[in-house]
């Protein structure tokens, strides 16, 4: 078994020449590097807007200290093979890391992060924290090694104005799988031209396909259908997982999908954001809390329609059964490299970073579900987004993925099962045939 997250793709796009940061004996110790993913949509700056804010803020609250935001960007997986390339060596190492709470673990066992209860131990903040928040940032050694500084949750999107042409209801609830697929036909048939129903999918897509896509399937399937704890084994590819492919292989069979060469590509989450949606080429996308933010004033696809023109619906379970409603919830949180040698200083721009107006800053401006009590408390976040409150209420019914080192792994056997039934190569029973044969050799079974 790899002690690491496998690097998922060869990064031969151009990130830029990153300089050497966090440990380097050269760099300056009054400064911290700040790494984080910037997404490939030029017109899309949340993150660097949000950091440019602090950092004025840090250097002043800190006279003589320095915050550098090191931007990578790039697709998610790239974020991913290149933050942890950073992290190999103290000369590359951030100071600190936007980190996703699904690679905390292999990281971990990676040598890459610190661990933060030292840090915790004396900040009253992190009371404020609720428990299942906490959780996502702790590692199977039982320490916490990030601050969290947002959730979500997941369902399903809809255009009002195409669904009204298709003679489908403005209060749209799908109850089964078969309903959505339905809902996704009827499209097809009375509205040409528009995609029916966008399911991310395949190996480009990275996390997105794993958990927007698959999992939200998957767990609608029955109790563990991933990996059972009590066991500590991971579930082979059987009924369940069989069921959750072949409902992506009828997506795209049938035509119901995007065209694969789009579904397929590696920023198609940008493209359902900033020009499926907001075009009306996409009647119902199965997607995250957050996409609102995307089209709010002040944003790079501003879209004041929205609000009116997109319906949203909880994701059902494959046949209705209870609760009757999935969900998937992650999040991201802020880490220290364990090479850095400015641990302090970094401790203290995640005070800055989460102090109560910028937590909630954050989380209004990123389209986030609160984690923090005092955060969910407050009118700026709870009139923030429309539809936050619906979003919110889906973390009743929400579930995490496995919290363990071998996770990114597993979730790259499903990725490439996925895109197998996707381009038709394979049907669903032969997929998952070839990711029982995957999971053996990952998890040793």
């Amino acid at each position: 078994m790899r002690p690491t997250a496998p690097v998922l793709v060869v990064v031969t796009v151009v990130l830029g020449t990153l300089p050497a940061c966090g440990g380097d004996a050269n760099g300056s110790p009054d400064t911290v590097k700040i790494a984080y993913q910037r997404t490939t949509d030029s017109k899309v700056r949340t993150m660097d807007d949000f950091l440019a804010a602090v950092k004025k803020q840090f250097e002043r609250d800190h006279p003589g200290k320095h915050l550098e935001p090191v931007p990578i960007q790039a697709a998610q997986e790239d974020y991913y093979a290149k933050v942890q390339q950073m992290m190999r060596s103290a000369k590359t190492a951030p100071d600190l890391v936007h980190e996703d709470t699904f690679l905390i673990n292999s990281d971990i066992k990676a040598g890459y992060l610190r661990p933060l209860d030292d840090k915790l131990a004396g900040w009253k903040d992190w009371g404020r924290f609720v428990p299942t928040a906490k959780a996502a940032a702790r590692a199977e050694d039982g320490k916490t090694y990030g601050v969290p500084d947002g959730t979500d949750t997941r369902g399903l999107w809809f255009n009002k104005e195409i669904f009204a042409r298709a003679g489908l209801p403005a209060d749209w609830q799908p109850r089964t799988w078969q309903d959505v697929l339905d809902a996704a036909r009827t499209v097809k048939r009375k509205v040409p031209g528009v995609i029916p129903l966008n399911v991310y999918t395949g190996k480009a897509a990275g996390e997105y396909a794993t958990m927007q896509g698959f999992e939200m399937l998957l767990y609608g399937t029955g109790a563990d259908p991933l990996y059972k704890p009590a066991e500590r084994t991971w579930v082979t590819g059987g009924k369940g997982f069989r069921d959750a492919l072949e409902f992506v292989r009828t997506v795209y069979a049938e035509k119901l999908g995007p065209d694969p060469s789009d579904a397929l590509d590696p920023n198609i989450d940008s493209r359902v954001a900033s020009d499926f949606l907001p075009s009306g080429k996409l009647a119902i996308d199965l997607d995250g809390s957050w996409l609102g933010k995307n089209w709010q004033p002040g944003s790079g696809h501003p879209w004041p329609q929205w609000p009116k023109v997109m319906g949203r619906a909880a994701f059902p379970t494959q046949d209705g059964r209870a609760p009757g409603r999935v969900s998937l919830s992650g999040g991201w949180t802020w880490a220290i490299s364990a090479k850095s040698r400015k641990a302090d200083l970094a401790w203290q721009a995640v005070e800055e970073l989460q102090s109560l107006a910028n937590a909630t800053e954050w989380t209004v401006r990123d389209g986030q579900i609160a984690v923090r009590t005092d955060v969910a408390a407050d009118p700026k976040y709870r009139d923030s987004l429309p539809g936050i409150g619906f979003f919110t209420g889906l973390v009743a019914y929400t579930h995490y993925r496995p919290a363990l080192p071998v996770y990114p792994q597993v979730s790259s056997a499903i990725r490439e099962a996925m895109e197998s039934v996707t381009t038709g190569d394979a049907t669903a029973a032969v997929a998952a045939r070839r990711y029982d044969g995957a999971l053996k050799s990952i998890a040793g079974r």
